[in-house]
């Protein structure tokens, strides 16, 4: 009955108090995942180091910059009371799930896209994110304006992704080259060796944001991916907890700052890829 009586706690506080989950540490159930966290002072954040506008280390500071980051600071700064009471663990598509489930990370915010095939594997909070798969092509290239132009065509993607099994179904014709990171695609599109790149909207931005030259994004939007953040499995209460925070973000204008600071700087608005709140004192 424990976990019932925590996740109700969590539930009462967020839905009575915007202070639940600050700065005071009796707001947390005894034995919650909340509570250690606030006891040990720091959140270990699993997220993408190579994803520019989401999770990118800066290779002059090594500092952990982009949306996904900043939504982690922000979770950070509400568990331990600031948001330096963090730290960044590089996670790939192949290891989110492990690192989960073996406590090497408490959370993943690392444009995790919310699927039933995921679910089945860790416990995801409501969305922080909503991206659609997009396309990114030379500039000079005149004969892909849609998914279905690929029929043929090579096309760059990574392992472990959404975009794999979305691009197959929809067009089996196309020639999919799969790698493990995005950054590997853009020299050989430049080169000629593939005809396009595509996955999440948000990653593709990052990539051209860094790229600006030689570069478009298609802006034919396909599919949906919700980004959740990802705790260990059954963990329903640091999960309503943190959907309580997610939900507060959204409200108070903080979503709006990160999106500002990171993905907005790239031209995108923030209409694109904000998800509706969910009621207050809702658990899922």
């Amino acid at each position: 009955m424990r976990p019932v009586r925590a996740l109700l706690a969590v539930l009462a506080c967020l839905a009575l108090t915007a202070a639940c989950g600050g700065t005071d540490a009796a707001a947390f159930p005894e034995g919650s995942t909340m509570e250690r966290i606030r006891e040990r002072g720091v959140l270990t954040v699993g997220i993408k180091f190579d994803y520019p506008l989401l999770g990118f280390k800066e290779p002059a500071s090594g500092r952990i910059t982009g949306f996904d980051a900043e939504i982690a600071r922000l979770v950070a700064r509400d568990l331990t009371g600031s948001e330096r009471g963090i730290r960044f663990v590089e996670t790939m598509p192949a290891n989110r799930e492990h690192f989960l489930r073996e406590g090497v990370v408490d959370i993943v915010v690392a444009t995790y896209s919310i699927t039933p095939a995921r679910q089945a594997m860790v416990g995801f909070t409501d969305p922080y994110y909503v991206a659609a798969q997009d396309l990114l092509v030379r500039a000079g290239e005149t004969d892909i304006d849609d998914v279905g132009d690929l029929d043929g065509r090579a096309v760059c993607t990574a392992t472990g992704s959404t975009s794999v099994d979305r691009l197959r179904s929809l067009v089996p014709g196309a020639e999919l080259v799969v790698v493990d990171t995005y950054s590997e695609c853009v020299p050989a599109l430049v080169a000629g060796r593939i005809d396009a790149v595509s996955t999440d909207d948000t990653i593709l931005l990052g990539l051209l944001d860094r790229n600006p030259e030689g570069l478009r994004l298609v802006g034919r939007p396909f599919g949906r991916e919700p980004y959740g953040i990802g705790v260990r499995k059954d963990d329903v209460v640091f999960r309503a907890y943190l959907n309580g925070l997610i939900a507060r973000y959204l409200r108070d204008g903080r979503w709006d700052r990160a999106f500002r600071d990171t993905i907005g700087t790239a031209g995108a608005t923030p209409e694109r890829g904000r998800p509706t709140p969910a009621p207050a004192g809702s658990a899922r």
